[in-house]
């Protein structure tokens, strides 16, 4: 297959545009929202929820239902990732995946309290959809563009990520806010939500159909023999070796997994934060969300051109820095006017450092590796464990000590764990294990 096909490369940026919508509306701003709101009791107010015979607080439901999908997700994509790399049918388990995603998404159009401990369901298998099909996603990157391209084409994925769930999301606020302009009536305040909530699993199933069209089915020609499983299996052990004499990678995937607790904390933790700490207003909340959003896109093109210059372990410590930065002013800000401010900045590198992470990991790949999917599970496992961890570890500081203040400061930590493992990174990087091995003993 001819790399740096522009069909092909640009139906796997579409992805991005397609399955980026459910991070921002059912992840970040509409579900919460809703899920709240259906939770408290109609009378007494209280948030005590029966899921399937359980009782328990739906704030705890809510994390227990996003830490189970990330689970399941990190249990089964390794072996999975292994059966398509030794069959070839890559594309056809990142279809499965997303077709159970955006389906189920979909089908939160019937959430209500009469359907819920089934909508927390379709909830989870959306985000297992979601987050299953992105690993398989990511791992055409190395097939389908030379390295001189994964910075640039996964800066254009994640920019295009942005744009298209931002624009998403003006629909659908512009129907909750108006919902007379849509010919909703003003008192069913849970027809819009509910809207949202299908238009968003229909955004991403319909325009993956441009992805699945033109993504090619097998790279390699794989032709399997035998038992897919117990091959996949031997696959996953091969490459799991592999991966043990990669020094470079096993460095990066460590500097990875502690800046990455750090990032992840603060998108998931942001809003909360607003709330708690800033007392803010769910319309500025809004407006936060999208000014972070609007400038990832710029930050993502500007941190590929600093890679271009500066190298990719360069431009990734610069953007740590940056982080840590965030992370004191944060300590410190107390007006919306300077949450704006900083949300700015956590815009300028969060869009930076997420297509970064990608593009690097895929160069330290070894260039002769047919099996991208495995390679790729391990990264994806990196990312899930770091964000459990980092939010497991910011509630707890902030319980302890009574402010998430000091849950920000403390991710400072984090990143300056994340800063030493990569400047460990050292010598001219080799994509084969001896080659890496030279690299590092003459840095």
């Amino acid at each position: 297959m001819q790399k740096n096909n522009p069909t092909i490369t640009r139906a796997w940026c579409v992805y991005d545009w397609a399955n980026s919508v459910y991070s921002l509306v059912i992840i970040s701003t509409i579900f919460p929202i809703y899920y709240s709101a259906v939770s408290k009791h109609p009378v007494t107010g209280a948030t005590l929820v029966n899921f399937f015979g359980l009782e328990l607080q739906s704030s705890v439901l809510f994390s227990y239902a996003v830490s189970g999908s990330f689970l399941l997700i990190v249990l089964m994509n390794p072996f999975l990732t292994a059966i398509a790399d030794y069959s070839g049918r890559k594309k056809l388990f990142m279809q499965l995946f997303c077709y159970v995603g955006s389906i189920s998404c979909a089908s939160l159009f019937f959430f209500t309290r009469e359907t819920f401990s089934i909508s927390v369901v379709l909830f989870m298998l959306a985000s297992i959809g979601f987050t299953g099909s992105i690993v398989f996603y990511n791992s055409y990157l190395p097939e389908i563009a030379t390295e001189d391209q994964y910075d640039r084409l996964s800066a254009r994925g994640f920019a295009m990520g942005y744009v298209g769930s931002v624009l998403l999301l003006l629909f659908n606020l512009a129907m909750i806010l108006k919902p007379g302009w849509f010919g909703i009536a003003a008192d069913n305040t849970s027809l819009a939500p509910r809207i949202a909530f299908l238009t968003t699993g229909i955004w991403w199933f319909g325009f993956a159909q441009y992805t699945f069209y033109h993504l090619p089915a097998n790279v390699y020609q794989n032709n399997p023999q035998g038992s897919w499983v117990l091959n996949g299996v031997k696959e996953l052990k091969k490459v799991l070796n592999q991966v043990k004499e990669l020094r470079l990678l096993k460095r990066y995937l460590l500097a990875y997994f502690f800046f990455n607790m750090g990032v992840q904390t603060v998108m998931y933790v942001a809003t909360i934060f607003g709330i708690e700490e800033l007392k803010l207003p769910s319309d500025n909340l809004i407006i936060t969300i999208l000014i972070i959003q609007l400038v990832a896109i710029a930050g993502a093109y500007g941190f590929a051109a600093l890679s271009a210059r500066y190298g990719n372990i360069r431009a990734l410590i610069i953007a740590v820095i940056i982080w840590i930065g965030i992370c004191i002013a944060a300590y410190f800000i107390t007006t919306a006017y300077e949450f704006y401010v900083l949300a700015a900045v956590v815009g300028s590198v969060m869009g930076g450092i997420q297509s970064l992470s990608r593009s690097t990991y895929s160069k330290l790949i070894p260039a002769t590796t047919k099996d991208n999917a495995s390679y790729f599970s391990f990264y994806d496992i990196t990312e899930k464990v770091s964000i459990m961890l980092g939010t497991l570890a910011y509630g707890a500081i902030a319980q302890v000590t009574g402010s998430m203040r000091y849950s920000i400061l403390a991710l400072i930590v984090f990143f300056a764990l994340g800063l030493i493992f990569l400047s460990l990174i050292k010598g001219k990087k080799s994509l084969e294990p001896q080659g890496e091995a030279e690299a590092v003993a003459t840095s």
